[in-house]
């Protein structure tokens, strides 16, 4: 065998098994930004689903709950409606060394909700939180915890999650670095924010929230049940993009859908049309990644009654139309090609919903 048999052989090789170069991570400033929202009452940090690591941040972070970056954050939140992925988003762009927390990149990167942010004086509050409450001690005490839950689920989740099914469905090559975080004050909460450094690739990151289930005491165990929401994160990646180069297309449909389940979208903090428009994208490319990747029937229909469940309830039509789309792929070379047909999907959802709607006779 020759040398440049050798080298076809091993990026071939590499390509095939992608998913490996991920190492799943915890990280300090997601746990700092987690636990002050949960010190500051954000319900979706208070799911307290950690076993004793929650009993371990309560006993540690409690007698800190009138803290005057507490209070600060409280203040964001009824100014801006800040939480949520916003939080996330503020952690990625910090960085941590045991003495300081420090802002990466620019104020730009942060999102809306921060724009409008002193971020000066909020880093200097955060700094405050952080060396007041000792929290490097509290993350430094916890490390063989977060190592062994670390271990867990690269053993349990990474193994379904195959890196190379992205750009062999959406067509087009990943441009961004992927990073996966365990959030471990997250509980049933998950995100997919991004950031980008100047002279560096643009990171995506799935944060994964972490939760005890109550039968085993353990979390993790059960890979398959996980990584849905590890395939669903990394969607975001490719489908987001997508609605910025197609919103003459999906923006009024858009705008539909959430006018008529605004309530139920609403409590799921997807309060806009372009997030209504990929977070149904998302769920049903998921559905089609079960499909082409080895999950059961029960596991895919599990998938899509939770989709329906939290009203997304075009996504059968939706997995149809992507179906189609990836059995036909000579007609179109990527998702993004394809997208002018997800739109008429939608709308033919959207209008024959209304007919059923309107026509007492089909209600029943």
């Amino acid at each position: 065998m020759n040398k440049q048999t050798i080298i076809t052989l091993l990026l071939a090789f590499v390509a095939m098994t992608g998913q490996a170069q991920i190492k799943v991570e915890a990280s300090e400033t997601v746990e700092l930004m987690a636990i002050l929202s949960r010190t500051a009452g954000f319900r979706e940090y208070c799911m307290d689903m950690g076993g004793q690591y929650t009993k371990d941040t309560e006993a540690w972070f409690a007698p800190f709950e009138q803290h005057p970056t507490v209070v600060c954050l409280k203040d964001l939140r009824n100014q801006f409606n800040m939480g949520y992925d916003a939080v996330m988003t503020m952690a990625i762009n910090l960085e941590a060394d045991g003495q300081k927390v420090t802002m990466m990149g620019e104020k730009g990167n942060l999102g809306s909700r921060w724009q409008n942010v002193d971020i000066d004086s909020f880093l200097v509050r955060l700094n405050q939180f952080y060396t007041e409450t000792r929290f490097h001690d509290f993350y430094t005490k916890h490390q063989s915890f977060y190592e062994s839950v670390l271990r867990t689920y690269e053993q349990n989740v990474m193994q379904y999650f195959h890196q190379e099914w992205y750009p062999r469905f959406y067509g087009t090559e990943p441009k961004e670095k992927f990073r996966v975080i365990i959030g471990f004050t997250n509980g049933g909460g998950n995100y997919g924010p991004s950031r980008q450094l100047k002279g560096q690739p643009k990171e995506v990151f799935a944060i994964c929230g972490y939760s005890i289930d109550e039968a085993t005491g353990k979390a993790f165990e059960n890979g398959m049940d996980y990584a849905a929401t590890l395939i669903h994160e990394f969607n975001h990646s490719f489908v987001n993009p997508l609605y910025d180069a197609n919103t003459d297309k999906l923006e009024l449909i858009g705008e539909k859908l959430l006018k008529r389940y605004y309530r139920s979208m609403s409590n799921q903090a997807y309060r806009n049309a372009a997030t209504v428009v990929n977070e149904s994208i998302v769920r049903a490319a998921v559905i089609i990644y079960m499909q082409e990747n080895g999950f059961s029937a029960e596991q895919i229909k599990a998938e899509m009654d939770e989709q329906i469940a939290r009203d997304f309830l075009w996504t059968p039509e939706l997995v149809t139309a992507l179906r189609y789309y990836s059995k036909h792929r000579n007609r179109n070379k990527t998702l993004g090609d394809y997208y002018p047909e997800i739109a008429k999907c939608l709308e033919k959802y959207y209008d024959t919903e209304t007919k059923r709607i309107n026509n007492p006779l089909l209600r029943q």
